[in-house]
């Protein structure tokens, strides 16, 4: 080309582009808009985490699946792991609400744990594999955008698999490490107070 020519991305290319540079912003404030909606839900700061630790567990799946069909990185996708965000959530919501609910009846930790993934079991795979089969056809699309559906339902689909087999295991277990750690550092505070006035 002549000196002085250059070239510029435009229209839709463009528009991928400029989006791309947000994603990782819509992403962070999705994770904070749950994460404070679940901190006022539960009345703590630490709760929230234990839920929101299920969705590496859904994007892992989600990239993964993106991957191994050789599908990009795109704006279907990212549409896709915002999703993810409520989605992996929700299961993680089941097991550690029916945990508090048995906890405040009085019920030990370990017993409330385990019950609490006993019970929302059938529950969280009901819905997830719903959910996992609706995106089947997307993922399967012929036609006009096939392209695009087969991003999304791809990142779904795989990311939803993912967090649905790995969390049934990784929330009991992670949510019974946080709070047996908060109900001792509770007991030793309590103990501390009591002790002090005998001292004087």
């Amino acid at each position: 080309m002549p000196q002085g020519f250059t070239y510029d991305w435009t229209g839709i290319s463009l528009e991928e582009l400029a989006s791309g540079r947000t994603t990782l912003m819509l992403f962070a404030l999705g994770v904070l808009v749950v994460y404070l909606t679940l901190s006022a839900q539960y009345e703590s700061f630490v709760l929230p985490f234990i839920v929101l630790l299920a969705v590496p567990m859904a994007m892992l799946g989600a990239l993964l699946a993106q991957s191994l069909r050789g599908l990009q990185n795109d704006v279907y996708c990212q549409i896709g792991l915002v999703m993810l965000v409520g989605l992996a959530s929700k299961n993680a919501i089941l097991i550690v609400e029916f945990a508090e609910q048995l906890r405040e009846r009085g019920m030990p930790l370990v017993e409330a744990t385990i019950e609490a993934a006993r019970i929302r079991l059938r529950p969280i795979l009901m819905t997830s594999f719903a959910f996992i089969l609706g995106v089947v056809p997307l993922m399967l699309a012929h036609g006009a955008g096939q392209e695009g559906r087969h991003s999304v339902g791809t990142t779904v689909f795989g990311g939803m698999i993912m967090s649905t087999l790995l969390n049934l295991f990784f929330i009991p277990v992670l949510y019974l490490i946080i709070e047996g750690w908060r109900e001792a550092r509770g007991v030793r505070v309590g103990r501390a107070v009591r002790e002090e006035p005998s001292r004087a």
